[in-house]
């Protein structure tokens, strides 16, 4: 089986701190891959939120999700603040791609969590279509 590789673009937008909460934990004693979905989630909304922005309120247009990869390298326990780096990459008419680095520090070394993507879709709720990406928006993503 081939594994998925993404290729994190150099320039990164944001960086965002999460910590690990007990209920991110599965049986398996570590962070459930649905609850690393949840933290890129978070770090995309503190990413929006300190720019004045929400998913459903950049500019009059709204985000939704059309795409996620996750690419897990370690495991992630109870106690560790996950550091996120997010990083833009392709920007089209009505989308963009988003990917984030997942690392946390143990024992005074950086260990790779996981490497992820988001396709993001500009979208007008009240319109229920797809939208352009305002360029107030483009102007945050090539930042």
């Amino acid at each position: 089986m081939s594994r998925i590789k993404l290729e994190i673009p150099e320039k990164i937008i944001a960086s965002v701190t999460i910590p690990v909460r007990i209920t991110d934990i599965n049986y398996g004693n570590h962070v459930g891959n649905d609850a690393f979905v949840g933290i890129i989630h978070e770090a995309r909304m503190q990413w929006l939120s300190g720019n004045k922005y929400t998913e459903i309120n950049i500019e009059g247009i709204g985000l939704i999700m059309s795409e996620l990869v996750i690419e897990f390298k370690k495991e992630a326990f109870y106690g560790d603040e996950i550091q996120i780096a997010i990083f833009a990459g392709e920007i089209t008419r009505v989308g963009f791609e988003l990917f984030y680095k997942l690392f946390t520090e143990r024992d005074k070394d950086t260990t790779l969590l996981a490497h992820a993507k988001t396709g993001m879709v500009c979208y007008n709720y009240n319109e229920k279509k797809v939208a352009i990406v305002p360029e107030a928006l483009k102007i945050l993503l090539q930042h």
